[in-house]
Order: structure tokens, then C-alpha cells, then sequence
């Protein structure tokens, strides 16, 4: 359930607000005084905040600005004065909506709805998922550089890991032992072509439960390696 803080001095309008509200399932605190308004705002954790322009001890200008330095909340700013310069200010300081009174409860509750949808899309699409493959009992997780073998973590070197990762996700594809050093080790064989070799036989004693009888990992004799899916 969205929490939501209405910073308003006129108890009655408050209470108006907050009625319709919570009947749209939100939950509601109300402050009636700047200053109290403005701990609140800053101490706790509200989903989105209400705030009139006008208000005893702190304005809700001050409010709207120190809250911006510490939250992206969504502020919706409501007010009497209906002059374009504060409708300015409160956007300029950060306010994401302003409201001219008087309005219906009703269409501060659909702003309130739509507002938070915006934010949930906005903080959703900032959340990066990690880059994971899973074949057949391996999980890799490429941005954390872990792996996980029939649900147990393994131990992996720096090349062991981006070895392994680079067959997987080019599965079924056969690599020669020169075209997995110059991809992994980042140049020509010139003869270190062993250091491949080595590598993919400390891969399959982490992830073959028969490195002599490997199912991941297959050797293709005169040619070089490839990852079975």
C-alpha cells in the first residue's frame, strides 16, 4: 500500500484529501505546519507528498527544496495562488505536479494515481538485471562473474570465467585452441596454445561430473572445443 503525506493547514481541506484517499486504498498521514511537515518528509518514507504553497513555520517552496536534495519522492505542490510565477518556482525547485485550488478531490486523486505509476515505470527501468546464462544445471552470472554448478557455487579464475562464459553463449559453435586464445587471452597463440589446453581441463573438473567423460565441454578431435546444449 502507497503511503502519502499531506502537508496541509487548512485541517478541513486535509481531511477532505485524505478521505478520498483513502478510500482508493491509499494510506494517509497529515501534518497541518510547515516544520513538522518537513521532518516528516525527510525522516520517513512516504511514496508520494502533497504539499501546499502556503504554510505556518516553513513554505512549501523550502520544503519542496530541501526534499530534493535527499529524495526523488513525487511532490505535488497545491496552492490558492493562481500567478504563473509560482507555478514556476514550485516546478523550478522540483515539484513534479502543481495544483491551483480549488480542485476536486477526485482529480487529486487520479494526479496522485498517475503520478506514481510515472515513478514506478521510472525507478523500474533504472533497475538493471544481471546478464545470466543457464544451460542445463550451470547458472553464469555474467555481472556479478559467478557460477553456479546444480545449484553449488565453483570457484572460477579470472580466464577460467570468461573462458567458460564465451562457449556458452556461443554454444555448439566448434572454436579451435588458437581462436579461444586470441578471443580470451587477447593475442596470437604463437605457440602458448597449451595455456588452453590447461585451462579448459581445470573448467571441467569444476563443472563436469566426469571431466574424462565431459557433457558440457566436448573436445573435437583435430579441430578444438565446443559448448554442448
Amino acid at each position: 500500500m502507497s503511503r502519502i503525506l499531506i502537508v496541509e493547514d487548512e485541517i478541513a481541506i486535509a481531511d477532505l484529501e485524505k478521505d478520498y484517499l483513502e478510500l482508493s486504498g491509499f494510506e494517509v498521514q497529515t501534518e497541518n505546519s510547515g516544520d513538522t511537515g518537513l521532518k516528516r518528509s525527510l525522516e520517513e518514507d512516504f511514496d508520494l507528498i502533497i504539499l501546499d504553497l502556503m504554510l505556518p513555520e516553513v513554505d512549501g517552496f523550502e520544503i519542496c527544496r530541501q526534499i530534493r536534495t535527499k529524495k526523488n519522492v513525487p511532490v505535488i505542490m497545491v496552492s490558492a495562488k493562481k500567478d504563473d510565477i509560482d507555478k514556476i518556482r514550485g516546478l523550478g525547485l522540483g515539484a513534479d505536479d502543481y495544483m491551483t485550488k480549488p480542485f476536486s478531490p477526485s482529480e487529486l486523486v487520479a494526479r496522485v494515481k498517475a503520478h506514481l505509476a510515472r515513478y514506478e515505470r521510472l525507478v523500474n527501468s533504472n533497475v538493471q538485471e544481471n546478464d545470466i546464462i543457464e544451460i542445463r544445471g550451470i547458472k553464469i552470472d555474467k555481472t556479478a562473474r559467478r557460477v553456479w554448478i546444480e545449484g553449488e557455487e565453483k570457484n572460477f579464475t579470472t580466464k577460467e570465467f570468461d573462458l567458460l562464459t564465451f562457449l556458452a553463449q556461443n554454444p555448439n559453435h566448434v572454436y579451435t585452441k588458437e581462436e579461444l586464445f586470441k578471443e580470451i587471452w587477447d593475442m596470437e597463440s604463437v605457440g602458448d596454445i597449451a595455456t588452453v589446453t590447461v585451462h579448459i581441463k581445470k573448467i571441467r573438473e569444476k563443472i563436469e561430473k566426469q571431466s574424462s567423460k565431459p557433457q558440457y565441454i566436448e573436445t573435437i578431435w583435430g579441430v578444438g572445443y565446443r559448448f554442448k546444449v
